[in-house]
């Protein structure tokens, strides 16, 4: 029986490499377009001229 749970433990090491392999190989690209979006009105708020008196 000793020798059963030897030959599990590597077993259990290797379904959990497995699943973090899995959850670091995921795509993250979803939630991307609305911080994009965002700097993109940002950007284009910065590159506005300025209404007003220019600074001394």
């Amino acid at each position: 029986m000793a020798a059963l749970t030897w030959l599990l433990i590597p077993l259990f090491a290797a379904v959990g490499a497995a699943i973090w392999a899995s959850w670091a190989a995921r795509n993250r690209t979803t939630g991307d377009t609305a911080e994009l979006a965002g700097y993109s009105r940002f950007r284009e708020a910065m590159e506005k001229s300025h209404s007003g008196t220019e600074p001394a």
